[in-house]
């Protein structure tokens, strides 16, 4: 198994995967390291639907690369993976929430 993708679609699925991962380093950082913004602000509420696209744009083009165009890049795989547990988090979030 290759650890970079060769196709097109399979390099804009590791992409845009890497870029919803630095979206969510970097909104933990801000919040919970340096303390400059909160999770309670209008900030949030953006960057969460913006950061969930990416990642479902991610998850989709990583699929269709390896259904259609039999990419099997470790990378490629990742990405579906991170996608998968995306869509995961938002039901299993809503479970915990104490609003």
């Amino acid at each position: 198994m290759i650890i970079k993708p060769k196709t097109k679609l399979g390099k804009w699925s590791v992409r845009l995967n890497i870029l919803f991962l630095i979206i969510v380093i970097v909104s933990i950082i801000l919040v919970e390291v340096l303390g400059i913004l909160s999770f309670n602000d209008h900030w949030w509420d953006v960057t969460v639907p913006v950061a969930f696209l990416i990642e479902m744009v991610a998850l989709f083009t990583g699929v269709r690369a390896v259904i259609k165009y039999k990419e099997r890049s470790l990378l490629v795989y990742v990405s579906i993976f991170v996608g998968f547990l995306t869509i995961l988090f938002v039901p299993l979030h809503s479970l915990f929430i104490n609003d």
